[in-house]
């Protein structure tokens, strides 16, 4: 799959300026702990490093009040299903859960990938090898991911994005990652 274009998020007409406003206070409300971790004006940088390709990625992804077309190309594709080598566009909200993420831990490190992206094809074959994948995961529609930081204790990284309030976390100590997303608040 291709990624889509993306468009910045605030367009020069008042009525466009008006609608994305809405959203940002829609997004402010939906995840109100992020407002008061990352200050707004300021530029968000994210760092990956995927443990399956070997790939790594420092980016800035936001600056200027819009999100970056070629910074999120390259979060996709950093992201994808390795698998079936297939990228997705991935939830912005997603990437901004990260950045409040690592704000709140104060992170150097790169987030390590263990999954980001997945398929539907790759995701029917991991539930049906696993009870702890979901049938309907957010990881097809590039709105959840895996991870874990080297260095950082996992319960650490866990109860950070518990306290974020931004989305559904899992907690995998024998598999040792913390899985975030930007669906419904949930634990497991």
């Amino acid at each position: 799959m291709g990624t889509k274009p993306r468009g910045p998020i605030f367009a020069r007409s008042r009525r466009s300026l008006l609608a994305s406003g809405l959203a940002v206070l829609g997004a402010t409300a939906a995840f109100p702990a992020l407002g008061a971790i990352v200050p707004g004006g300021q530029p968000h940088r994210l760092r990956f490093d995927n443990l399956h390709t070997g790939e790594r990625l420092d980016t800035v992804y936001w600056a200027d009040g819009r999100h970056l077309p070629e910074a999120l190309k390259q979060v996709d594709w950093i992201l994808r299903d390795f698998r079936a080598n297939q990228q997705h566009p991935i939830d912005p909200a997603l990437l901004d859960l990260l950045h409040a993420l690592a704000a709140r831990l104060d992170l150097a490190r790169p987030f390590q990938v263990i999954s980001g992206y997945r398929s539907p094809a790759t995701n029917a074959m991991l539930a049906a090898a696993s009870d702890g994948v979901a049938h309907r995961s957010l990881h097809m529609q590039g709105m959840a991911i895996d991870i874990r930081v080297e260095g950082l204790a996992l319960a650490g990284l866990h109860d950070a994005a518990l306290g974020l309030h931004g989305g559904g976390v899992g907690y995998y100590p024998r598999s040792d990652f913390v899985h975030v997303d930007v669906g419904r608040v949930r634990t497991w």
